[in-house]
């Protein structure tokens, strides 16, 4: 015999989708720096390494990483808009930066319209609620 679900047992607790965005922004992050450091064997490569882009790389690269840890802040997002925005203007010295950039910024605009989707989503559901 079985027995029909009853409403008083435990409450399914919903997934919060915030904190799901701000792992993706994280490991967006993360990944990031990951091409940003190796973008120095490039460098070396084909335009040469000064003492400049070396540090460059290794700044914007330790950045991203400590930048990942942030996300859960208010200004965690504006952080990670303004490190797009620095490693497009650093393309201007080393050109590869800029170039990986302006992927990355095409990367996070995408991010930017999903969060704007997901509080779009929230606000409909709450009002129907």
């Amino acid at each position: 015999m079985t027995e029909a679900p009853t409403t008083s047992g435990p409450q399914v607790r919903r997934k919060d989708p915030w904190k799901g965005l701000r792992g993706i922004q994280a490991g967006t992050l993360v990944m990031e720096a990951i091409v940003v450091a190796l973008s120095l064997l490039v460098i070396a490569k084909f335009d040469g390494i000064t003492s400049l882009g070396g540090i460059l790389v290794g700044a914007l690269a330790v950045a991203m990483v400590v930048a990942s840890g942030v996300q859960g802040k208010p200004w965690g997002v504006g952080l990670a808009v303004a490190l797009q925005v620095l490693m497009i203007a650093a393309g201007f010295i080393v050109f590869a930066l800029g170039a990986v950039g302006v992927v990355f910024a095409l990367v996070w605009g995408a991010l930017l319209w999903l969060r704007k989707d997901l509080r779009r989503r929230e606000a409909a559901q709450a009002a129907a609620s």
